[in-house]
């Protein structure tokens, strides 16, 4: 049964639509975890979930998901399009913010081999050079503070040492130039279309260390990932991939907030990063 954050999301999805005069569409449901994905025909709303927890005003960063996907989207490479008429928004009903997208069909089993994988996120890398709009400068710490300071009470005492180790990790982050980053380059971002692979989810865009999004791909995505990304090897990624997963336990304990059947999960993750 969908919990009360999908339950609103649908109940958002549908009030924009509506409002705007597109045709009635039978919601469904693709995904209900950091955001509420639904499909209403040619079209997909995403409207912040779980993420409402880290991010209490999460407008500007699905504003900049749209943006940047644009951006891309208008200079030939492939990722998940927002919509244009209607415009993408955000959008605003029952105070929560929805854009609209391009359904984009997709094989959601297959999985494209590393070298394709790193390849792609090069080209993507390449491109996002040329982005001409402001960007976060902290990313994942500002996040990770904003995760610390509202809902530290609930992480079993572990916020003093958990704040602690993002110091001790920001001091250790390569001092390189900084660049713009996908900023959640796992493969499970990247789906296999007739035209190709396709990222998605440009919400956690920022510039930062390389190291940033390269370490994320070989730690989600395997060694064999990392190595096919050109230049890998000169890459400083220690730090990077350590924030990642410090990163990984403050949002566990966040999911344990909506789902609090996953609270042993949470306290596993602790445990284990601290071990």
């Amino acid at each position: 049964m969908a919990d009360e954050y999908t339950l609103a999301a649908v109940r958002a999805a549908l009030a924009v639509t509506t409002r705007l005069g597109l045709p009635e569409h039978s919601p469904e449901v693709l995904h209900e975890r950091s955001n509420v994905l639904v499909r209403l025909g040619p079209l997909v709303a995403r409207v912040p979930a779980t993420t409402l927890l880290a991010r209490p005003e999460p407008a500007a960063w699905l504003a900049r998901d749209v943006a940047v996907s644009r951006f891309l989207t208008e200079r030939g490479v492939l990722v998940v399009s927002p919509a244009a008429d209607p415009p993408a928004g955000p959008h605003f009903a029952d105070g929560l913010p929805v854009t609209l997208w391009h359904h984009t069909p997709h094989d959601p089993d297959h999985r494209y081999a590393p070298d394709v994988v790193a390849g792609s996120l090069a080209r993507l890398h390449s491109a996002l050079q040329d982005y001409p709009g402001e960007l976060p400068r902290r990313g994942p710490l500002d996040d990770l503070g904003r995760i610390l300071d509202r809902h530290g009470d609930a992480m079993d005492g572990a916020a003093p040492r958990l704040r602690a180790e993002a110091a001790r990790i920001e001091a250790a982050l390569p001092d390189v130039a900084v660049r713009p980053l996908h900023g959640d380059a796992h493969p499970g971002n990247l789906i296999a279309t007739e035209a190709g692979p396709c990222w998605l989810d440009f919400e956690d865009t920022w510039c930062g260390p390389l190291g940033w999004d390269l370490g994320i791909l070989a730690r989600q995505g395997g060694p064999e990932h990392l190595a096919a990304y050109p230049g890998s090897a000169d890459v400083p990624l220690e730090a990077c991939i350590q924030l990642r997963e410090l990163f990984a336990v403050a949002w566990r304990f966040l999911i344990a907030k909506r789902f609090p059947h996953r609270l042993p999960e949470a306290r596993e993750a602790l445990a284990a990063y601290f071990s």
